[in-house]
């Protein structure tokens, strides 16, 4: 039997790089083998992957060394980094360069950097249309990865830029999934007007990946985006009704109004809905539905996620929203 190919795979207990591990493992035959890469080798969710056969190892994206030291003798790596454990654009920019560095020095053949769009591209700090914030950037958990691109580009590692998408389980995790109003209905509540919101059962993101890899050399130096589905809000309501068995509306909020709702990363997500919202054709053009299941053929669509997930969706009584 030819050789396995180690895949290092920072955040490998998180969404997605969880996804890749678990992908990999599935496939054992493959020519691939997962190195879990977490901080704390102990914890349950660790414990999990080394039980079901992943080598993990322990690391932290703030120590350069530690990562580098976790990179050796691997084939490739999948990098990712973690904005809302920490709020922080900048600390995501020094983890990303660190990353980048760390793959350098072990020679990688392949690097995979999960990224999204710097929307500074498409709305300059000077346009008004949304808000800057934090002085420098209008959507922060994008604009920090898609500068950190360069690194990843210019470190000399053939890399793919990996565009993910709106992830299905923030209905479960995130507070986003249907709340009941003051009239008692229950609604799901996004400033998407009438466009698409590409998204993507997170897991999903992690076999993708893994399509990429396996694929190796023709997606190495390219950009490659995924998305599950691209529905609107009301066929999201529409879907969340046939799944929960109960009538889910559709609230359309403007984007100030979202900002405004005063939860951690409210103005954040404003920005980044409105984005969507606004460049719509692109940001969908950039998330091919025929891509992602050719990388992977077991993608799911918006409703096969829900018919998995719909308990797990908690159904607040009381809507913050307009």
């Amino acid at each position: 039997m030819k050789e396995q190919k180690t895949i290092a795979v920072i955040g490998a207990t998180g969404a997605q790089g969880g996804g890749l591990v678990r992908a990999i493992l599935r496939d054992s035959g493959g020519e691939f083998r997962a190195r879990a890469i977490t901080r704390d080798p102990q914890s349950d969710k660790a414990r999990e992957l080394a039980q079901l056969g992943a080598e993990v190892v322990a690391a932290d994206v703030d120590d350069e060394d530690s990562l580098r030291r976790a990179f050796e003798g691997a084939y490739g790596a999948y990098c990712v980094t973690f904005f809302w454990a920490h709020f922080s654009p900048e600390k995501e920019l020094a983890e990303a360069a660190a990353m980048a560095r760390a793959a350098k020095g072990a020679k990688l053949k392949h690097v995979i950097w999960s990224t999204l769009e710097d929307t500074r591209k498409w709305v300059p700090l000077s346009d008004n249309r949304m808000p800057t914030l934090q002085g420098k950037y209008k959507t922060p958990h994008l604009d920090a990865k898609g500068e950190a691109d360069h690194f990843f580009v210019e470190s000399g590692v053939p890399a793919t830029l990996l565009l993910t998408s709106f992830y299905w389980d923030n209905f479960i995790s995130f507070g986003m999934g249907p709340q009941k109003g003051a009239d008692g209905r229950l609604a799901i509540t996004l400033p998407m007007g009438d466009k698409k919101l590409p998204g993507i059962a997170a897991d999903d993101i992690g076999a993708c990946a893994y399509g990429v890899f396996q694929r190796g050399g023709e997606y190495a130096g390219r950009t490659v985006g995924v998305a599950g589905e691209h529905p609107t809000g009301a066929q999201m309501a529409e879907s969340f009704s046939r799944a929960l068995g109960q009538e889910v509306r559709y609230n359309d909020v403007p984007p100030d109004v979202y900002r405004g709702f005063g939860f951690p990363g409210a103005d954040d997500l404003g920005n980044m809905f409105q984005f969507k919202r606004d460049f719509n054709d692109y940001f969908c053009g950039a998330r091919s539905l025929v891509v992602s299941r050719a990388l992977n053929p077991a993608l799911l669509t918006f409703d096969q996620w829900l018919a998995r997930n719909k308990q797990l969706i908690p159904l607040a009584q009381t809507a913050g929203s307009a």
